[in-house]
């Protein structure tokens, strides 16, 4: 599973942009937001959700960590997909999707690109009272970005993560750093 890129941004599209690693072009989906960070930039890092379909692989590209744990946040809601989520990421700040979903605002979220009431109304039930996102995580090392990703792709929240990796040595492997911040992790 891919959670982390950084390469030389090679093309923009409406919806998704190509990043160059060694060789290899990566096409990754992402919000509006997310490619108009990246508008001018040479090199580029981006957080990455892998979506393993029958018929595909898709990778979904984030400037954040927020942004990318509010996209897992949302696909865990009936009815909303890795496209719809995107989508949805794209039409309001992070902050403003927040801030709806906290206040029940239906009305607002329905604004949202292919958000019907329906969807709306899953969206404030299944999320309300549960997201954390009010404080981005630095991380020291891509290393340290890495074991992040990966629990925050094993369903941790990140409140939870910043503490246990705060803990880890700066030159720990990404597969010693997971394993020692599960440990901590499932006995919390």
């Amino acid at each position: 599973m891919i959670a982390y890129i950084e390469g030389k941004l090679f093309s923009t599209s409406e919806s998704s942009i190509i990043v160059l690693v060694n060789g290899v072009g990566y096409e990754l989906l992402c919000s509006q937001s997310t490619i108009d960070d990246l508008l001018g930039k040479e090199q580029v890092k981006l957080f990455v959700f892998t979506n393993v379909k029958e018929d595909a692989i898709q990778l979904f590209g984030f400037s954040t960590m927020t942004e990318k744990s509010l996209f897992l946040s949302l696909i865990k809601v009936n009815g909303v997909g890795p496209k719809m989520a995107t989508q949805i990421l794209s039409g309001a700040t992070i902050q403003k999707i927040c801030e709806w979903v906290e206040s029940n605002d239906v009305k607002a979220l329905t604004q949202l690109p292919k958000v019907g009431k329906k969807t709306a109304e899953q969206i404030i039930l299944t999320l309300k009272g549960k997201l954390v996102l009010s404080e981005e995580w630095k991380p020291k090392s891509a290393t340290k970005t890495e074991i992040q990703s990966a629990l925050v792709n094993l369903g941790f929240k990140l409140a939870e993560i910043d503490k246990v990796i705060e803990t880890l040595d700066d030159s720990i492997s990404v597969e010693d750093g997971v394993r020692t911040s599960l440990q901590h992790l499932t006995n919390i």
